[in-house]
């Protein structure tokens, strides 16, 4: 099962995708708005909606299978929640985040470190980021064949936490059996076929595809 999660950021920051590859839809504050406005079905509307006209909280409320309000003041972000609630939806569903990043660097950190928290780290591999330019996807300790992506010219390999025993291998950088004791992007690689090799013991990384602004 394939879930898409779409928060506030702009449209035009959005990743290329088709809406009906996916199962389930999850809009998140504005995210939920972007939904209804392009005719797709809004399965399920989370967040405290304070960036939406009260017009447009009915449109949202209207549209929405189920509605879950959250209050302005609370402990997990909008985000946060939505995911929360996937999850414990659909546990073994793929998940894609959109409208995530590309504006506040505070809101992109937050999205970013997600898959560290402990209720979220066992489901990390099935969570990818992606907008227009970056499709980030994690990663726990294993050995990994990285697929490349359309479009998508570097590689890079953001240790999120100290990981030891790192090694990358088919890629135009490599490392072997490095320990990386603080968090590291390695940053700027690139493939040199379809396919990287990655592989670590301990840690968790994230791996992110991108490509030069078009």
């Amino acid at each position: 099962m394939k879930i898409l999660l779409v928060a506030g950021g702009s449209p035009d920051k959005w990743p290329q995708f088709k809406a009906e590859t996916f199962d389930y839809l999850i809009g998140i504050d504005r995210g939920s708005l972007y939904i209804v406005e392009r005719g797709w079905s809004l399965d399920l509307a989370v967040g405290d909606f304070d960036s939406l006209t009260i017009d447009e909280q009915r449109v949202v409320q209207k549209q929405a299978k189920e509605l879950v309000q959250a209050q302005a003041e609370k402990d997990d972000t909008d985000t946060q929640l939505a995911l929360a609630l996937a999850i414990q939806k659909f546990p073994e569903a793929e998940i894609m985040i959109i409208g995530a990043t590309g504006g506040r660097l505070d809101h992109f950190l937050a999205n970013l470190w997600l898959p560290l928290e402990p209720r979220f780290q066992a489901f990390a591999h099935q969570i990818k980021v992606k907008d227009l330019q970056n499709s980030i996807t994690y990663y726990l300790p294993g050995e990994y064949v990285v697929k490349k992506e359309a479009r998508m010219d570097y590689l890079a390999y953001c240790c999120l936490t100290p990981v030891t025993n790192l090694t990358l291998t088919e890629s135009k950088y490599t490392l072997d059996h490095v320990d990386v004791a603080i968090p590291t992007s390695y940053a700027s690689n690139e493939f040199v076929g379809d396919t990287a090799g990655l592989s670590f013991d301990t840690g968790m990384i994230a791996v992110i595809q991108s490509c030069d602004d078009k």
